[in-house]
């Protein structure tokens, strides 16, 4: 030992320092923290990825205003991408550099954000909801009537879970929606059998799942930890999980996960080919036939507008503009001859 301290000047040697963490990584432990979804997290980091590899793999604390502004543009003038995807992109960029490399964003308002304009959602008539739910059966088309009949977004019907139903008061409770607020929303009366049959099969497989040592759910933030049992009982189980195990990226455990949201929209895409829609159809489409419909219907927009969970009602309006027929429901004159 005195030979070894007389070598190295009598200084201890260790082993070779730890490398840095990559900024991918610290970027994705913030999310973390945050508590911010597993699709959100991909989100920005695809984002911060794209960004990097737009200006030459330069790191980001080498860029400023300029680049940002660059790259934004680049998305709305080449890539002519939607308006909110724009936003999301820059929504990312505040969020690296204000939670992650910590640097005064002072410069950040002088970056545009982008304007949405207006648009007229694309909503179905009754006839044509009913050729749509024609083409689907199944768990396929179990999710698109909820869709229909709930005005759900479809998230939040993917991540229903078995308490979440109230068979006997006929509602479902939405957990964490847009902006994190729960909501109560109606559930059809026609639904109730078919859900009753589904969560059998659902809990037979659930319990195929537990006699293998599996059965795990994903739980929010950290009832994990103080309810240890609630990842495993019926209660906290999706309504609609997949088919297959999978890996959790987070954790590593091997969990039954819902439904991929790509999943069903594939399914309302092919259905609407099938029964030959011209409208394009989406699973949001549903939301917006549930609104309108209703309305059409005589219910109150208030009302209304709590089901859907919008926050200001102002957002509920633009389903009574599709309402109006001819314009802002005047007669053409051309009718008058």
């Amino acid at each position: 030992m005195e030979n070894l301290n007389r070598q190295t000047g009598g200084r201890r040697t260790e082993g070779p320092e730890p490398s840095p963490p990559r900024l991918f990584d610290v970027l994705r432990e913030a999310i973390r923290i945050r508590h911010y979804s597993l699709r959100t997290e991909d989100t920005y980091v695809d984002w911060v990825r794209r960004f990097i590899l737009f200006h030459g793999k330069r790191h980001p604390r080498e860029l400023g205003a300029p680049e940002v502004r660059a790259f934004l543009s680049h998305l709305a003038v080449e890539r002519q991408v939607a308006a909110s995807t724009q936003n999301q992109a820059k929504a990312a960029l505040i969020f690296l550099y204000k939670e992650v490399l910590a640097v005064d964003l002072p410069w950040l308002g002088e970056i545009v954000h982008a304007k949405r304009q207006p648009r007229l959602p694309v909503v179905l008539t009754p006839g044509e909801v009913r050729v749509l739910m024609d083409q689907m059966e199944g768990v396929m088309g179990l999710v698109a009537r909820l869709l229909y009949g709930t005005g759900m977004r479809l998230m939040e019907v993917l991540r229903l879970r078995v308490k979440d139903l109230d068979f006997v008061g006929r509602e479902l409770v939405v957990r964490e929606g847009k902006g994190g607020k729960d909501r109560v929303t109606v559930l059809p009366a026609r639904l109730v059998a078919p859900l009753r049959a589904h969560l059998e099969r659902v809990q037979a497989l659930h319990a195929s799942d537990l006699a293998e040592g599996f059965g795990e759910v994903l739980l929010p933030d950290a009832l994990a930890s103080k309810y240890r049992a609630a990842a495993r009982q019926w209660g906290w189980q999706w309504v609609f999980p997949s088919a297959l195990r999978s890996v959790d990226p987070r954790t590593g455990v091997i969990r039954r996960h819902h439904l991929h949201a790509e999943s069903v929209q594939k399914a309302v895409r092919l259905a609407a080919r099938t029964g030959e829609l011209a409208k394009p159809v989406t699973p949001h489409v549903l939301r917006h036939s549930f609104a309108t419909h209703l309305l059409a219907a005589g219910h109150d927009i208030r009302t209304v507008q709590e089901l859907l969970g919008h926050k200001d009602v102002e957002t509920t309006m633009i389903y009574t503009h599709v309402l109006n027929r001819g314009g802002r429901g005047v007669m053409s004159p051309l009718d008058g001859l």
